[in-house]
């Protein structure tokens, strides 16, 4: 595990060339350090911006100026980390960067490791582990909604939410315990159908939060979408108009993809992988045969397909096949080349899926289809004002502690004795704080902050 008392250091911008970077020192010889770099006109006071010269006192044979930078000290407990904090904000030669990095650590600070400035925000209580876990998410981010959701838990949303469940859950066991204090006396703090109510209560806020987690892992994580249909229907057409450029070849050749071909969209907002694949067909040779199977692969771990069947021919055999292997899936139905005249209409096509009519060369009908798969993979609203659980470690405690009140709810109903009850509600509560990070252990910080990038 990290260790907390020492002074750390890293540069805390991208890799790679750019008009500025910033170099982070964090900890109880922060400034020091930072002084023994300066050249010593530069006096740093807390939140200024001071501009100064980094010197190399040590490994040059007479000191000597390499940079120009604007140094800011931020004195505990108000800063990033709860720590002595200063950035120097340098050019942004990564040479240049590494360079300063590495006096600083020839002046006794060590290298930071991923996540370890958050980390130490974490542990001074400058922020949560919802709010350390959001951090993450906002640098990893690829759409504004993905940047959006963790801003939205980086402010203390869903810490909010969590806090009044714990308040009120709180509140509930110490009214239990107290008439589990007294019970010769027969006091009755609370009455068993408050019991009943409050939990009720408690787990309909619960479910909620759960309700959207589905949604708000897809927005978070992403997802992928395979488009499926027989040879020379338009696939790789469309593929290349919803990616932006001539992604897959596209020639009047029947079977011209043979592997999947893959791209990350925004979908508004949501990170798509699109996979184009191999028409599925009877295969004439082995190469095809592999581009079919990668195809069937892909289905399996596709959150949404798009058939794509030609309208200007006749639904064959093949356009069958595709649309029974696909029936049990989450699909939209792109009836393509609405510019030219249609042999069938899609009144023979039964069931409840989406259909959408477009013509993948001009584009005309696209729109719709990216509006119908957003719908189909998060619903209708994405920006509504309640926060959605999107975190697999969240989504857990969140049903550990739905399973917990709904036992002490089936004790209550039973009228078991408080004992029973508190048991429970205590269950509950520790799934609550292991949550927000009240309770958790070395193993568990380790796994979430090591997937960060150094600096952060």
């Amino acid at each position: 595990m990290f260790r907390p008392d020492d002074t750390i250091v890293a540069v805390a911008t991208p890799q790679g060339k750019g008009s500025l970077g910033i170099v982070r020192i964090s900890g109880p010889e922060a400034l020091a350090l930072a002084k023994g770099l300066l050249d010593h006109s530069a006096q740093l006071k807390p939140r200024y911006a001071t501009l100064a010269k980094i010197i190399d006192h040590i490994q040059a044979q007479e000191p000597s100026g390499i940079d120009q930078v604007i140094a800011t000290f931020f004195p505990r407990p108000r800063s990033y980390t709860g720590e002595d904090v200063v950035e120097l904000s340098a050019h942004g030669s990564p040479v240049l960067l590494e360079r300063i990095v590495g006096l600083a650590l020839l002046q006794g600070a060590r290298l930071a490791e991923p996540g370890e400035f958050t980390l130490r925000a974490f542990m001074n209580g400058r922020l949560d582990l919802v709010q350390a876990e959001a951090v993450g998410d906002l640098v990893n981010a690829v759409t504004p909604l993905q940047a959006r959701m963790a801003f939205d838990q980086l402010e203390g949303t869903m810490t909010g939410l969590i806090a009044s469940l714990d308040v009120r859950l709180f509140d509930l066991i110490a009214r239990l315990e107290a008439s589990l204090d007294f019970p010769d006396e027969g006091y009755h703090f609370i009455k068993t159908r408050e019991v009943v109510q409050s939990v009720e209560e408690l787990l309909k806020q619960v479910r909620e939060l759960l309700s959207g987690a589905a949604s708000g892992r897809l927005i978070r994580e992403g997802c992928q979408i395979v488009i499926l249909g027989k040879p020379n229907v338009g696939k790789s057409t469309l593929f290349n108009y919803l990616v932006g450029s001539d992604r897959a070849i596209v020639t009047s050749e029947a079977g011209t993809t043979r592997d999947l071909i893959t791209e990350v969209i925004d979908l508004d907002g949501l990170a798509v992988t699109l996979v184009d694949t191999a028409g599925i067909r009877t295969a004439e040779g082995s190469v095809e045969a592999e581009g079919v199977s990668r195809a069937r692969q892909a289905i399996g771990v596709a959150a949404a397909v798009v058939v794509v069947l030609d309208q200007s021919r006749v639904l064959g055999p093949e356009d069958w096949a595709v649309l029974e292997e696909t029936a049990k899936m989450p699909r939209v139905m792109v009836l393509n080349k609405a510019d030219c005249s249609r042999s069938w209409s899609s009144d023979s096509l039964v069931g409840g899926d989406r259909v959408v009519s477009l013509s993948a060369l001009t584009g005309d009908g696209v729109c719709v289809l990216r509006e119908t798969l957003r719908e189909i993979l998060v619903g209708i609203d994405l920006l509504r004002d309640t926060p959605r659980i999107a975190n697999i470690r969240h989504i857990n405690l969140l049903e550990r502690a739905a399973t917990a009140l709904e036992s002490a709810k089936s004790a209550a109903n039973e009228a078991a004795g408080e004992e029973f009850i508190l048991a429970d509600l205590d269950r509950a509560r520790t799934a609550l704080e292991e949550l927000t990070g009240k309770r958790t252990s070395d193993d568990v910080l380790q796994h979430i902050f090591e997937r960060f990038c150094i600096g952060k």
